[in-house]
């Protein structure tokens, strides 16, 4: 059975934005995440992102495999425009990251990013698990420019495959597969945060977050601080090792029910105040 994690997601229009293109999906008691950048316009983004999160979301009750979740949300989007919903030519970046267990994978189509964060004595250490499927990466990849180059390259949005790409028959969905250690978070975003926050500034802001909700705050608003001129999406896992100071082998014990720890701890001490107190006044 997953692991039901702690975690927090928010979105944000940005600050020149009329209109919300991203979405996220957060499922914790399937252990299924994602974050989709909607392209294409007002009523057109944001619906192709809609149907990748509702795709995604009917992988969450079935066996079906994660990579083909997302090939199936490519041929929903397809099939919508087809339908006349949305408009032609609307398509939909996704990062999304499936926990079982210890075990986690993350997949991904277009530039929404996936990083990891590793809590250390001195401070952590900030490691990008996605590849960006771009023009600039391709750029990077062949020499032609620097990682600092491809930064601030005019061409840097320039993507090279997104679902509802009419140019490939399928498209090609990159993952990789990890394992959960301590004080670990697992970050998803879209550009919108990538685009105004290095990884030098995300990683200070995790180093002083206390907490997923925290850091997820944290970052969107340096994002916007910093111009946010696109829509933001940052979701924020918690890996099931996470201890905190004063952490006892009582919350740990705890069973997972609402997906967030600590809501369960304060409703399994409630419960057990409850019995507690009924056994006190049958005893009298």
């Amino acid at each position: 059975m997953p692991t039901s994690l702690q975690s927090y997601s928010i979105t944000d229009k940005g600050l020149l934005r009329d209109n919300n293109e991203d979405c996220y999906l957060s499922v914790p008691g399937a252990g299924l995440w994602a974050v989709a950048d909607g392209m294409g316009g007002h009523e057109a983004g944001e619906v192709a992102s809609a149907i990748v999160r509702e795709t995604l979301q009917r992988h969450a009750h079935n066996s079906e495999s994660l990579e083909k979740a997302i090939l199936r949300s490519h041929r929903e989007v397809l099939k919508a425009v087809d339908r006349g919903e949305g408009a032609k030519g609307m398509g939909s970046t996704v990062v999304a990251l499936c926990s079982q267990g210890m075990d986690y994978q993350v997949s991904w189509v277009g530039d929404s990013r996936a990083y990891l964060w590793t809590a250390e004595g001195d401070g952590g250490r900030l490691e990008l698990l996605t590849t960006d499927h771009s023009y600039v990466q391709l750029l990077l990849a062949s020499g032609a420019i620097t990682a600092e180059e491809m930064e601030t390259h005019p061409d840097k949005n320039i993507i090279t495959q997104c679902i509802g790409s009419t140019e490939n028959a399928e498209i090609t969905v990159d993952s990789i597969k990890g394992q959960w250690q301590k004080q670990q978070w697992l970050i998803l975003c879209s550009d919108g945060l990538t685009d105004e926050v290095d990884n030098g500034a995300m990683a200070q802001i995790l180093c002083r977050a206390e907490n997923p909700r925290e850091a997820g705050q944290l970052l969107l608003q340096e994002a916007l601080n910093n111009g946010g001129r696109d829509n933001v999406t940052v979701q924020v896992v918690e890996s099931p090792l996470f201890t905190r100071a004063g952490d006892g082998p009582l919350p740990q014990w705890v069973p997972g029910v609402t997906g967030h720890h600590w809501v369960d701890v304060t409703l399994y001490s409630l419960a057990l105040l409850s019995v507690m107190l009924i056994c006190y006044w049958t005893l009298l």
